[in-house]
């Protein structure tokens, strides 16, 4: 089994997929106006609207910005030098400016337009380069 995909559900796909293209540089496939994917070498974060709920059996199998349980994770060569680009953008709710967690992550926390939690992280301990090595 391998996870390829995180799908977000929203009430506005475009602004949201816009909010993640600035934040990654990975430019969104866009599908329809509906559904967007952020497409990383590892997996794809999906960007899909409500309406595309329909498909699925109805709009209350989820709802957009509830989520208070997940956090969205990307490894990035450098969070220092990304929160230097982001750090003035009135888009981004900083949660936590760039920390060193214990088990050798430097992170930066931050909540897209819909509130979901964004975790861009660098390696900086020894035991945590290697488990990321090659990612």
């Amino acid at each position: 089994m391998k996870l390829v995909s995180l799908r977000m559900i929203t009430a506005d796909a475009n602004r949201l997929a816009d909010f993640y293209e600035k934040v990654t540089g990975i430019e969104a496939v866009r599908y329809t106006e509906d559904f967007a994917e952020i497409k990383t070498p590892a997996a794809t974060l999906a960007v899909g609207s409500t309406r595309t709920l329909q498909l699925f059996g109805g709009e209350d199998i989820a709802g957009p910005a509830e989520n208070r349980t997940a956090i969205i994770e990307f490894l990035v060569d450098d969070v220092d030098h990304v929160f230097e680009r982001l750090k003035n953008d009135r888009a981004i709710q900083v949660v936590q400016e760039p920390t060193t967690m214990p088990w050798g992550n430097r992170s930066l926390l931050f909540r897209d337009p819909d509130g979901n939690l964004v975790n861009f992280f660098t390696p900086v301990s020894k035991e945590a380069v290697e488990k990321f090595k090659g990612e």
